[in-house]
C-alpha cells in the first residue's frame, strides 16, 4: 500500500503540475456534447432520447485521449524501468498509476456530467443512475485502457493501436451504462444494469493490473 499510495501522491502531482492532459480531457467532453444540439436540432425530444447515449460515447472517447501517454513519460525518461526492478509489486504500481489517471481524468467527467445532461434535455429521474453508471464504469475504461496503453508502449503510431485494441473492449460497458439510465428514465428498473457494471469493475480491478504489469515488463526488455 505504500509504493501505491506513492504512485498515486506522485502522478496526482505530476498532473497538478502540468494539467494539459485532465483540461483537454474536459474541454472535449464538454465541447463534444455542446456541439450535438447544433447537429441534430434543438427540439428537447431528440435530445431527450439521445442524452444518455451522447453523453457516454462522448466520455468513452474523451477518457482515450490521454491514455497513450500513461506510461509514455516514465518509458522514455528511465523510469519504467526502475518500477520494473523495484520491490513493491508491479502490478501494484500499474494500479496506483490508474487511479491517479482516473482521478484526474474520470473524475472530472464524472462531475461534468449533470451539467451537461440538463443541457441534453435529460429527464431528471436518469440523473442519479448516471452518476452512480459513470461511477462504476469510468475507472473500468481506465483499467481496460491501461492493458492497451501498456500493450503499444514504444510503437510507432501507439495512438491509432491503443483505439484498435480498446474500443471493442468499451463496447459492453457502453451498452449498459446507456441502458441503465434509459431504464431510470423510463422508470424501470436499473439493478441489473448496475450490477453488471460492478461486475466489469471488479473484475477489471482484478485482471487488469496484472496483464498490464506483463506488458510493461515485455516492452522494458
Amino acid at each position: 500500500m505504500t509504493g501505491f499510495l506513492a504512485i498515486v501522491g506522485r502522478d496526482l502531482r505530476l498532473a497538478l503540475r502540468q494539467g494539459s492532459d485532465s483540461m483537454m480531457v474536459v474541454t472535449f467532453f464538454v465541447l463534444t456534447v455542446v456541439l450535438f444540439p447544433f447537429g441534430v436540432g434543438p427540439e428537447p425530444g431528440i435530445l431527450e432520447r439521445i442524452a444518455a447515449g451522447v453523453l457516454w460515447v462522448t466520455a468513452l472517447l474523451a477518457s482515450m485521449l490521454s491514455l497513450d501517454r500513461l506510461f509514455q513519460v516514465d518509458y522514455e525518461d528511465g523510469s519504467l524501468d526502475l518500477m520494473t526492478r523495484g520491490p513493491v509489486p508491479l502490478p501494484m504500481l500499474v494500479l496506483g498509476k490508474v487511479t491517479a489517471h482516473w482521478l484526474t481524468t474520470g473524475l472530472p467527467l464524472l462531475v461534468a456530467a449533470p451539467v451537461l445532461a440538463v443541457l441534453l434535455n435529460m429527464n431528471a429521474a436518469g440523473f442519479g443512475v448516471l452518476m452512480l453508471a459513470f461511477l462504476l464504469g469510468t475507472p473500468t475504461l481506465s483499467l481496460i485502457g491501461a492493458v492497451g496503453a501498456g500493450l503499444v508502449l514504444g510503437a510507432r503510431r501507439g495512438g491509432v493501436l491503443l483505439s484498435l485494441l480498446v474500443l471493442p473492449l468499451y463496447i459492453p460497458i457502453l451498452v449498459f451504462g446507456v441502458s441503465a439510465v434509459d431504464a431510470a428514465v423510463m422508470d424501470l428498473p436499473v439493478r441489473a444494469q448496475l450490477l453488471i457494471l460492478g461486475g466489469f469493475l471488479l473484475g477489471a480491478a482484478a485482471l487488469c493490473p496484472w496483464a498490464t504489469a506483463a506488458a510493461l515488463r515485455q516492452a522494458v526488455e
